[in-house]
């Protein structure tokens, strides 16, 4: 076998009952939502077990409720003995590939993440900004028809997701035309997303650099298993690279597909994605595919996963 790899999702992969197997069966899961619901004041349990819709698409909720979610998968899968050899995260997944690295506590994290949330936001006012999924279509003319749309507005590349799938992001107008033209000119796809600011694009920044005053107020550790960030699809290169990146990562393109590639080239065959929804499992398949590689593939959402998993890696 070769290297196994840690992978992390993102906002937009939370759901009611997420993680809550595991509250009931481990100690160290509930552990882990006790510290966050110590940390941020809140009842995090009900918020990812009872939420409702609303409560959980909200930014400030969804980024803390998926962290602590996957950060209380990752405990039990250490008491397991099951490890990595590297780790990344889609977005907000990146936090808690630093919480696994040790680089960021994990009650640290947690608060960051909620003021993310609320600083990304803030940072646009409601109705300004939008996102489009575009499926099916090279990037290169993708990148045509956003020069062509960047007339009517802001638009940018938020996540290069994967060789079917590229979100882009901005102001209202730049994203829908983007998006007409896309569609116009041979994507499968262009779809609107239903977020509520313009995510990983320039409009961003401001966000950024309130979060940057937040993050150096965090103790940062030293780095125990290589990361790979989100802004340069390269392994972390030391401590002092870490809030720059996560301020970058704000108002930058998500570059999970080179990511993936990476990981490839580094020997990783096996990714484990820990945490709710099989996004990730969906973006490095079609990854593998189209570079004619083949890796294992398993995600950890439940218990059940769970024991397929430590079957399959002590036999």
């Amino acid at each position: 076998m070769g290297k196994v790899a840690f992978v992390f999702p993102g906002q937009g992969a939370q759901y009611a009952g997420m993680g809550k197997e595991f509250y009931e069966n481990f100690s160290v899961a509930r552990q882990v939502f006790e510290q966050a619901s110590d940390r941020l004041g809140m009842d995090m349990k009900r918020l990812c077990f009872e939420g409702s819709d609303e409560d959980l698409k909200k930014t400030e909720n969804t980024q803390p409720a998926i962290l602590t979610t996957s950060v209380a998968l990752l405990e039990v899968l250490e008491v397991e003995g099951i490890q990595c050899d590297m780790t990344a995260g889609l977005s907000l997944g990146e936090y808690t590939s630093l919480v696994s690295s040790g680089v960021l506590d994990f009650e640290d994290a947690v608060a960051i993440v909620q003021k993310r949330g609320r600083y990304m936001q803030e940072a646009v006012p409601e109705g300004v900004g939008a996102m489009a999924a575009i499926l099916g279509l090279d990037q290169e003319i993708l990148a045509g028809c956003i020069h062509e749309a960047s007339a009517h507005g802001i638009v940018e590349v938020a996540n290069y997701n994967s060789p079917a799938q590229i979100v882009i992001s901005g102001e209202v107008e730049g994203v829908k035309k983007a998006a007409e033209l896309a569609k116009a000119r041979g994507a499968r796809k262009a779809v609107i997303l239903p977020v509520s600011a313009p995510f990983h694009s320039s409009l961003l920044k401001p966000a950024g650099e309130k979060l940057k005053i937040e993050l150096e107020k965090a103790h940062i550790g030293n780095m125990n298993i290589p990361v790979i960030t989100n802004t340069n699809a390269r392994m972390l290169e030391d401590e002092s690279q870490v809030i720059p990146n996560l301020v970058r990562q704000v108002s930058q393109s998500v570059k999970w597909q080179e990511s993936v590639e990476y990981m490839m080239t580094e020997g990783v065959d096996t990714f484990i994605e820990i945490g709710p929804g099989k996004t990730l499992s969906g973006f490095i398949k079609r990854i593998a595919k189209d570079k004619s590689r083949s890796v294992n593939m398993m995600n950890i959402e439940n218990v059940q996963d769970l024991k397929g998993l430590t079957q399959r890696i002590r036999v």
